[in-house]
């Protein structure tokens, strides 16, 4: 690791301490400030979901199949217990893919987190913390940005780089305001900052599905810019970095950095992402020592929503290459597809999604119908 690398680590580090010890230091006075304020225990409760259901036909080499399948399912209850401090519990629901329990439904925890709002600091505008079983800093950023999590994961998360979910501490914060509320109503709500956003936090690593099989901790930061907010609101410049080890007990080294760039417009997406870096998020990008390889990749994506009822056609490529312990490994895709709009955030896609590897003894076929619905 570079030394300018490990001292941007080390400063990120030292301000996580910073905003944790100011967190700690506040929650206490402000808890005892509104204890005489007795609630209701349904005051501030609300609860919502998001579902993911699909008809799939996979046609490969090794496997044909088609099957109406569930891919992902979301219920969470979020608690407002003041006006700075909250709590969320979301449960995933899933399919078990292995194992005794194979084809069994399963229900674990995503998110179990406490929240709390911190005030104004200088430049920092609604900076927050989560503590527990919380968001890492990339991945809940670019689904926001894509919309397009019911068709598949994201680049970094389909390659086994970095997870979405974990535990441990996070530190969040727009920078310089909020967007105007014309665009946050019609190009998008979500990380609104004027200038941009920044996240940053320490984790166990493995993700939220795994247990912890070392005694390291992984750090994850997380820079937005929106440099001409005036002129081209919807352009953002993002910088992803991360150092720790593979959820492994040898611990091979893991670290990352990806950059962003990212247009969006009620009209349009377009995102261009690049990625490089050593390790994976499971350890498993190890040659026959142990050492972690280089992997390294981009993806682009773009989205055209149409006149005719809102309908959206996208299309995605990614390249991945990842060195192994026999030989590198390169992985194409190439994604496309139609999104029709059922109410609100709720979809509907048809996509086809095309993959070639090394790894396979030919090419992957993927045919999709799915359903997204929130309430």
């Amino acid at each position: 690791m570079s030394r300018n690398h490990h001292h941007i680590t080390t400063s990120c580090f030292r301000s996580l301490v910073l905003a944790l010890a100011l967190a700690l230091t506040t929650i206490p006075h402000v808890i005892a400030q509104q204890q005489d304020n007795r609630q209701s225990p349904f005051d501030g409760l609300s609860f919502s979901g998001q579902w993911y259901m699909a008809y799939e036909v996979e046609r490969s080499p090794d496997e044909n199949f088609s099957e109406f399948k569930l891919k992902r399912g979301y219920v969470s209850v979020h608690k407002r217990f003041t006006e700075r401090l909250s709590a969320r519990i979301t449960q995933d629901i899933t399919v078990d893919q292995e194992g005794d329990g194979r084809g069994d439904i399963e229900l674990r925890l995503k998110y179990g987190y406490m929240k709390y709002q911190l005030d104004q600091i200088a430049f920092l505008s609604q900076p927050f913390m989560e503590f527990g079983l919380v968001h890492r800093p990339w991945l809940d950023f670019e689904q926001k940005i894509t919309g397009l999590r019911v068709q598949g994961t994201m680049f970094l998360e389909r390659y086994w780089i970095l997870r979405s979910a974990d535990y441990g501490v996070m530190f969040g914060s727009l920078l310089g305001g909020q967007m105007d509320a014309e665009y946050r109503k019609n190009v998008s709500s979500a990380y609104p900052g004027r200038y941009g956003s920044i996240a940053f936090g320490l984790f166990n690593g493995g993700g939220y599905e795994a247990i912890e099989e070392n005694e390291n901790k992984l750090f994850e930061g997380r820079l937005t810019l929106r440099p001409l907010p005036a002129v081209l609101p919807g352009m953002q410049a993002s910088c992803l970095v991360g150092h720790g080890k593979g959820n492994t007990t040898a611990s091979p080294d893991l670290r990352y950095l990806a950059v962003f760039l990212s247009m969006e417009h009620s009209r349009f997406l377009a995102t261009a992402q690049y990625y490089t870096g050593k390790g994976d998020v499971f350890g498993t990008a190890i040659d026959s020592e142990g050492k972690a390889l280089d992997q390294r990749g981009f993806s682009l994506l773009g989205k055209v929503v149409t006149p005719i009822s809102n309908l959206a056609l996208f299309g995605r490529i990614d390249r991945f290459d990842s060195d192994t312990a026999v030989d590198d490994a390169e992985y194409h895709r190439y994604i496309a597809g139609l999104s029709v709009p059922i109410h609100q955030k709720s979809k509907i896609i048809i996509d086809y999604d095309h993959l070639e590897s090394d790894l396979l003894s030919g090419i992957e076929r993927t045919w999709e119908i799915a359903v997204e619905f929130n309430y």
